[in-house]
């Protein structure tokens, strides 16, 4: 016998591998799903009675691929399907199909896979959620949920987004060396969105923001073994680790953001902590760095610190230094003058981010800081000026109360 949670992680582990290579067979996403999903609901009838396979995946595959056949002839539609080897019992060949795909095609169909959710052609939102549901087996309502969307919206979504893939007529041939040098960028940057899409959600929606950053963890886990050797995959793991790690003592009992400067660090999960800062050191020994690998350093030396005051201002500096020059963006020179202002004050940090007003007029983030910097400088109108702005464009109410409470303050010192 095997029980229900044990089956549902059997079934989640394989169904990458399995929906990968379904998709392999049949060209057709939702063929391929569909296949799964039915093979799905055979193996839960099938292995509390005789248990569980030695490989679910292949298991699965072997049967999802029976389904889809006849499906196929159901349909009577003429799809053109590789040819393989007349297969008869399960038993029989259940091991063979194994190897086969433990020796051959598995790497290749998952990162095909994946490769087909983080299509450029379709846009950030699209990927994300295509991924959540194809790759990870999210249901339509957790990833409406997270997205703070419909259910029907959020159907309407990924169907489009099937559709537009469907439509390009996107090859579905194993990719070489060079493709998969290209790809991994994409694949990467899909993943770290999925991740992003939990960190950043509204406070209070804590189920649907671990859900996505767990998801995103697993995807970059299966990536890593597919690429072991890359180091940017592992500095994109070590990233999603270490900012996870925190996630305890983001909020405050009352929803409220809480600083990382002011967060309790005894909550930071310490297990995550250490494989992240191992992952940062083995990724830094090939002498590649990328922009993963620098973000990845940044989180570890926050978590390297015991205390606040312990930060390492001024080596965070220099990576945000290093990380505008591998990869320029106005964000990046934001959160460098962050630690401009722990070094060398409010002034400074002020002087470095005034250059930026017109890229990140409609950015929170931007307002909130310069409204800080403003406000220790004495600045107080100017200060309640950018703080209102930043209050207008804040993407949830904590971070809104979060604006008010400077408010607060300048009104309570003014009084």
């Amino acid at each position: 016998m095997t029980d229900a949670r044990a089956l549902e992680t059997l079934i989640s582990a394989a169904r990458p591998q399995a929906v990968g290579a379904l998709l392999r067979y049949f060209r057709d996403l939702d063929r391929a799903e569909e296949a799964f999903q039915e093979a799905c609901l055979r193996a839960l009838k099938n292995w509390p009675k005789n248990g569980a396979p030695r490989d679910p995946a292949a298991w699965l595959i072997f049967v999802g691929r029976n389904v889809g056949i006849d499906a196929v002839r159901r349909d009577k539609r003429l799809v053109a399907l590789p040819e393989e080897p007349v297969l008869s019992d399960l038993d029989d060949v259940e091991t063979p199909l194994a190897d086969r795909i433990d020796h051959g095609d598995y790497r290749d169909d998952i990162l095909r896979l994946l490769f087909v959710c983080s299509d450029p052609a379709l846009p950030a939102e699209h990927q994300v959620a295509l991924a959540l549901r194809i790759v990870s087996g999210l249901t339509v309502p957790q990833i409406a949920r997270a997205f703070l969307v419909s259910e029907a919206a959020m159907e309407q979504r990924i169907t489009r987004a099937k559709a537009k893939i469907a439509a390009s007529g996107r090859q579905f041939e194993t990719p070489d060396a060079v493709a998969r040098s290209s790809r991994v960028g994409a694949v990467a940057a899909m993943i770290y969105l999925v991740f992003n899409e939990g960190y950043s959600s509204r406070p209070g929606a804590s189920e649907a923001a671990s859900v996505l950053c767990e998801e995103a963890i697993r995807l970059g886990r299966l990536l890593l073994r597919i690429f072991p050797t890359e180091p940017e995959i592992m500095g994109l793991l070590a990233l999603m680790l270490l900012q996870q790690s925190r996630a305890a003592a983001r909020i405050d009992g009352a929803g409220g953001i809480v600083l990382l400067d002011d967060q309790d660090r005894s909550r930071w999960n310490a297990k995550m902590i250490g494989e992240g800062l191992a992952l940062v050191d083995k990724a830094f020994r090939h002498r590649q760095p990328g922009s993963y690998q620098i973000q990845a350093a940044i989180a570890a030396l926050h978590a390297r610190a015991t205390t606040a005051g312990e930060t390492d201002w001024r080596e965070i500096e220099l990576l945000y230094r290093i990380l505008e020059r591998i990869e320029p963006s106005p964000v990046v020179t934001l959160n460098r003058a962050v630690a401009v202002a722990k070094m060398d004050g409010p002034q400074a940090a002020l002087e470095l981010i005034e250059p930026l007003g017109d890229r990140l007029a409609g950015y929170f983030n931007y307002h909130g800081l310069r409204g800080g910097l403003l406000l220790e400088l004495g600045r107080c109108r100017e200060a309640r000026e950018a703080f209102d702005r930043a209050i207008a464009l804040a993407r949830n109410p904590a971070e809104a109360a979060h604006i008010r409470s400077h408010l607060d303050r300048m009104q309570a010192q003014a009084g």
